[in-house]
């Protein structure tokens, strides 16, 4: 008994993708089907990091596939394929890294680097190749986050080696000086150091690199917009008034330099007492998901006010690798799933498809 191709595509579009919540049709992810009488193969293409999802992605797909009347063989390939997306006008993604994603807030002391940090892990951990810029020049916290020591290596005196641990690359001014030196420069050095960073790092092919913004939206933010080609930017913030008055500044300035918002991030969203297990909203409750709703962007996830954040951050064996399997390290993967999610639907970069033309007069 032969199936039909159209009847395949018709079960195919039943099932459903539980991270993008498309169907495998509308989401385009199914590549090289072919039907032989009774047998069925395919791929299934997904454009976000995925590793512990293929199982039961391929598991779903089958069984879906199974309910054909008379059907035969079942070969499902389920793989990443993540893509480079368009970015600002005037501006090109880099050519060594795909994706480039702002992690901001308006004010300091919010977690905001904490939250990409473990985000950089968690894209990683999902298969992704990811690196993270602390672009915070006065206050470089990223080398004690990742545990990482050392001065980059250089191998022609012009560009650097990222540092890497627990297999993100990272790039900070806090390699090149000491622990306790200042940095005292004025906001035109400060900009010119964030650009060598970006640009005279040999990032290895990055899916996605990771900005650790400073707090606010001054010189080294204006450069970012306007020099960095960006594909989206996260704001951190917590549920406290004061901090969502800031949050909402910095989410305005990324709009009107035209550099998508993916979404916010709750943090030090609720404290759970580690003695009695009482839960108390320090900070206030829902201002996160009321600024998303304000400003139409999608709520990102929360997460809880806990000591063990900090002393991992403060070991150097952030979250996600210090307890993978734990509950708050499932919160940061589910926000790093929805964030590449959000960039995978992005217009995807097609400036490497034209032929550049120039016109000469004879």
């Amino acid at each position: 008994m032969s199936i039909a191709v159209e009847d395949v595509k018709a079960a195919l579009s039943k099932i459903v993708d539980p991270n993008t919540t498309k169907d495998f049709i509308t989401g385009k992810a199914v590549k090289n089907l072919k039907v032989d009488g009774s047998d069925i193969s395919l791929d299934i293409e997904l454009g976000y990091p995925a590793k512990s999802q293929i199982d039961g992605i391929r598991a779903s797909v089958i069984a879906g596939l199974k309910t054909l009347p008379g059907v035969g063989n079942i070969s499902v390939s389920v793989y990443t394929k993540i893509l480079a997306h368009t970015v600002q006008r005037g501006l090109k993604p880099m050519v060594n890294v795909k994706n480039i994603i702002a992690v901001a807030s308006g004010k300091g002391g919010v977690g905001k680097s904490t939250t990409a940090v473990n985000l950089a892990l968690a894209l990683s951990a999902e298969g992704a190749s990811v690196g993270l810029l602390d672009a915070d020049i006065y206050g470089p916290s990223q080398p004690m986050m990742l545990g990482v020591k050392g001065r980059p290596e250089t191998k022609d005196g012009k560009s650097m080696e990222p540092l890497e641990n627990y297999g993100v690359q990272v790039s900070s001014i806090g390699f090149l000086i000491d622990q306790d030196e200042p940095m005292v420069w004025r906001g035109p050095m400060v900009t010119q150091a964030l650009q060598q960073l970006l640009e005279q790092t040999n990032w290895r092919d990055l899916d996605y690199l990771i900005v650790d913004m400073p707090p606010g939206t001054g010189d080294i933010q204006l450069t970012l917009s306007q020099k960095v080609p960006v594909t989206g930017a996260i704001i951190v913030t917590t549920p406290q008034d004061i901090a969502l008055l800031d949050a909402r500044k910095g989410l305005k300035m990324f709009e009107k330099v035209g550099i998508p918002i993916l979404g916010i991030v709750e943090n030090m969203s609720v404290h759970i007492c580690t003695n009695c297990g009482h839960a108390e909203e320090i900070f206030g409750h829902g201002g996160g998901e009321k600024m998303c709703k304000d400003f139409h962007v999608d709520f990102l996830g929360a997460l809880p006010l806990t000591m063990a954040i900090r002393e991992q951050a403060d070991a150097g064996k952030p979250t996600v690798v210090a307890d993978p399997d734990g509950q708050v390290a499932a919160i940061y993967k589910a926000i790093a799933r929805k964030v590449a999610i959000q960039v995978s639907d992005k217009a995807k970069d097609m400036t490497s498809k034209f032929p550049t033309i120039v016109v000469k007069n004879d």
